[in-house]
């Protein structure tokens, strides 16, 4: 163990950025929970009718999570953000365990510090003090600021140390995941599919078979029943699940050989198929996994929200407020509730283009580019078949979404012409979405260090849908983001002339941004 608090206070240092970000993202989470709910009803009656509309709607249930004490706030915060805090926590443990582990070791880093006089086991130790430290800071600034908020101190900490326990065990799966496979995006894959078996063991759990609930360490966390009558001993198991991920973690460790992993690389074929020969096919071959993962999820994510139907006067309830945030000021509940599920599902698959358009910008870091372009690649078409998958990738993940709202609001309702009509609309905002994305590639082009710029793009885009008509944000401001430029669909009628606007806009930031990134140095 020879040197393993050197290494922490080194990790620490360098992730003191990830101890700000994840602790205030994740606590935002649970607390903006309560503000919306607070917000939203303004007598207990409104809140007893929301409540038993979503405590009978299986793909909510599926969603979040077992419905507890729906009428009250803690038991919503607990309800909506558990199961997704759960998730990133997962995460962020993830991110850290692999950063300082395989990584490091894939990279060469970690064989230099073997040559100075620190144990075997330092760096290993070191990475998991580091994930566990930011696991707690994570939960208990949730559970004080849930405190602070006004709900119950007892079930505000029982929810704070079960998200830290939940992270704990995450941290424990990322590690084994990094012992057994040979690079860190293996790793990643691994550690990723656990977190997300864990999710989906839940969500099939708590509407079908309970059992199935009971093998998910998710279920484990909401299992402690905070504000709807806490129990800790479900926290036990997740600390006996952590005790046994490290444990395996360590033993693969020492029977492994360094710079190997317990599963064995995959020998790729002796020569590329006709596919790689080409800027696009070689983008399409690195961003695949990314476009698919992304592609379901949101086909799911429309899914789940289509199932509302059109009974939602219960769920958004009479306040001025729940109408600002929900119906965009409308009095038409259907229509304005729905151009807002759009919106969002546009700023979710705005996630994926943003992170398209970056892709270039981490194949540059990494180092691989100059070999690339060392051929006959030139920098032109490869950069262009990036920017060939995101434009796609966009408009198959928004159209994945439309679909999936238009399907299960046409099996609630009855409404077969909905799934055409819904996936269309979804796509009438696709040019507010590529319009980020050429924001990002012209970031990339031309500040390749200041990448950071894309995505508060983003977060601008959403606080002005959440915000600005709230707080009466200057108008110049919700100008800024072009969801503000396109017709609300399907509360206002589509118009052809902002949305040809709008493309022809991100088709310059794009053209902008490829042709900065051809006139600078690589790397």
């Amino acid at each position: 163990m020879t040197g393993t608090l050197v290494l922490l206070r080194a990790f620490l240092r360098r992730d003191r950025w990830m101890y700000l970000w994840w602790p205030v993202g994740i606590v935002i989470l649970y607390v903006s929970q309560g503000w919306s709910v607070d917000g939203l009803y303004r007598t207990q009656e409104e809140f007893d009718k929301a409540a038993a509309g979503m405590e009978g709607n299986a793909a909510l249930i599926a969603m979040a999570g077992p419905a507890r004490a729906l009428n009250t706030t803690g038991g919503q915060v607990a309800w909506q953000a558990a199961a997704f805090g759960a998730i990133l926590v997962g995460l962020m443990s993830m991110f850290l365990i692999g950063r300082h582990t395989r990584s490091e070791e894939e990279s060469g880093r970690d064989e230099l510090l073997r040559a100075a006089p620190v144990g075997r086991y330092a760096a290993l130790t070191a990475a998991v003090l580091d994930a566990a430290l930011a696991n707690l800071v994570v939960g208990l600034l949730t559970a004080g600021s849930l405190a602070a908020y006004g709900l119950a101190v007892a079930d505000s900490l029982g929810l704070g140390l079960g998200l830290t326990a939940c992270g704990w065990l995450f941290t424990g799966t990322a590690l084994l995941g990094a012992q057994l496979t040979t690079s860190t995006r293996a790793a990643y894959g691994l550690a990723g599919t656990v977190i997300g078996l864990a999710y989906a063991l839940r969500a099939f759990g708590d509407v079908s078979t309970a059992a199935l609930s009971w093998l998910s360490p998710i279920g484990w966390y909401q299992a402690m029943h905070a504000f709807s009558g806490l129990r800790w001993w479900p926290a036990v198991l997740l600390l006996v699940g952590t005790v046994a991920g490290l444990a395996a973690a360590y033993a693969v460790f020492d029977r492994r050989d360094y710079g190997s992993g317990v599963l064995p690389a995959r020998p790729g074929p002796a020569r590329a198929g006709r596919g790689l020969s080409t800027g696009l096919g070689l983008a399409w071959r690195l961003q695949r996994p990314a476009v698919l993962a992304w592609t379901l999820g949101l086909l799911l994510g429309g899914l789940g929200f289509g199932t509302m139907g059109d009974d939602i006067g219960d769920l958004i309830g009479d306040s001025g407020t729940s109408r600002d945030l929900m119906l965009q000021g409308s009095t038409d509940l259907v229509d304005g509730f729905y151009a807002t599920l759009m919106l969002m599902l546009a700023l979710l698959a705005a996630g994926f283009s943003i992170s398209s358009s970056l892709r270039p910008h981490g194949e540059e870091n990494a180092g691989r580019v100059e070999t690339l372009l060392a051929t006959a690649l030139r920098r032109s078409t490869w950069l262009g078949g990036h920017v060939v998958v995101t434009v796609a990738g966009t408009v198959a993940t928004m159209a994945a979404a439309g679909l999936g709202l238009g399907t299960s609001y046409a099996l609630v309702t009855g409404d077969g012409d909905a799934v055409l009509r819904m996936t269309w609309q979804v796509l009438s905002l696709s040019p507010a979405v590529l319009v980020l994305s050429g924001f990002a590639r012209l970031v990339h082009g031309a500040l390749p260090r200041a990448v950071l710029l894309s995505w508060l793009a983003l977060l601008l885009a959403c606080v002005v849908l959440f915000f600005g008509e709230l707080f009466q944000l200057p108008r110049w401001f919700q100008d800024l983001s072009p969801f503000e430029h396109l017709a609300l669909v399907p509360l206002e009628p589509f118009r052809w002339g902002p949305f040809v606007a709008l493309t022809a806009v991100a088709a310059a930031l794009s053209v902008a941004g490829q042709i900065a990134f051809r006139r600078r140095d690589v790397h």
